[in-house]
């Protein structure tokens, strides 16, 4: 399982971390990932990092968020830098192996201008 934290409601221009929690080795994934979903809209993928460590970000957030992994503490996290008020939304990580694809419960952010 995972678990998602770290959400909250901030000010436009604020900081957040948030984690996500696996109840196992998070080696043994080929790729953990957070995706956010706003009120209407479909989920779409943020960031994602490979267990190699490679990165990848959507173009709204590049050079604001900043996806990690701990292996040690079975941990991801996504730093969320100089948030604005659409970064507003759920936010779910998702681990993906070879056979499965988990998700977390969700974890709101909710940016005021």
């Amino acid at each position: 399982q995972l678990q998602a934290s770290g959400g909250g409601l901030v000010q436009a221009g604020e900081s957040l971390r948030l984690s996500c929690a696996a109840s196992r080795s998070i080696s043994s994934f080929n790729a953990m990932s957070w995706y956010r979903q706003a009120p209407g809209k479909q989920r779409v993928l943020v960031a994602t990092i490979s267990s190699g460590g490679n990165t990848a970000y959507v173009d709204s957030v590049k050079g604001r968020f900043t996806i990690s992994r701990d292996n040690a503490k079975n941990t991801v996290y996504l730093q969320m830098n100089s948030l604005k008020p659409e970064d507003t939304a759920v936010y779910y990580c998702k681990a993906t192996s070879i056979s499965s694809t988990y998700w977390g419960q969700g974890t709101q952010v909710t940016v005021s201008s």
